[in-house]
């Protein structure tokens, strides 16, 4: 598997570990030439090697896709929509306040509150469509990982693994979350992802992957 990602692209991702006893990775850089690969201890210490392939196949696998590089760009024009509301009310609002009493400045005032309620709604708008972008990656990660291991089973352990384990990652943030193989918050016990979920449920993975053999 390692050999064909270097093979395919000429480099080979950097490694790093991260002292934690969550079974947990993630991976980043904007093209495979400045690509990182974390795990945690507890990801080595817990999984076996086909487990461990798994889940770096995985990892390889939004490398490969340009996922980090896909992110940003969908976070960048999420930041645009929601600038280009936040203009429209602006210019509506100091437009209405010059206007006089007329049809005109009716007129001024519905669109205000039109862009008024973009602004308030792109954000909310911006940050599903960023979810649900992170989900579908996940799939598609998924299945990159067993074609590129050939061995699905591997992965789904290793995905059974990471969920059951009841440690939460230290270091991580909300912010980060969507980063890793497996949400590395273990609060709650989802049996089925949602629009605000920033990865699909153990058991829809599970489920897609059994249907790759």
């Amino acid at each position: 598997m390692h050999l064909l990602y270097l093979l395919v692209f000429g480099v080979t991702p950097k490694l790093y570990v991260i002292d934690d006893s969550q079974p947990n990775a993630f991976a980043t850089g904007r093209d495979p030439e400045h690509s990182v690969i974390c795990v945690t201890t507890g990801l080595l210490d817990k999984l076996d090697y086909y487990e461990l392939e798994g889940v770096i196949g995985h990892e390889l696998a939004h490398i490969a896709n340009y996922d980090i590089r896909l992110s940003a760009v969908v976070t960048v024009m999420v930041g645009f929509v929601v600038m280009l509301s936040d203009i429209f009310t602006r210019s509506f609002f100091y437009g209405g306040r010059r206007s006089s009493d007329s049809d005109d400045s009716r007129g001024n005032a519905i669109f205000m509150l039109i862009g008024l309620v973009f602004l308030i709604l792109a954000p909310i708008f911006g940050k599903l469509i960023q979810l649900s972008f992170s989900r579908r990656r996940e799939f598609l990660a998924d299945a990159t990982s067993a074609k590129y291991t050939r061995n699905p089973d591997g992965l789904i352990s290793a995905l059974v693994k990471i969920s059951a384990d009841p440690n939460e990652l230290r270091s991580a943030n909300k912010s980060t979350a969507h980063m890793y193989i497996a949400s590395p918050f273990k609060d709650k016990k989802i049996q089925k992802s949602s629009i605000w979920s920033t990865h699909p449920s153990l058991d829809e993975r599970v489920d897609a992957l059994r249907n790759l053999k």
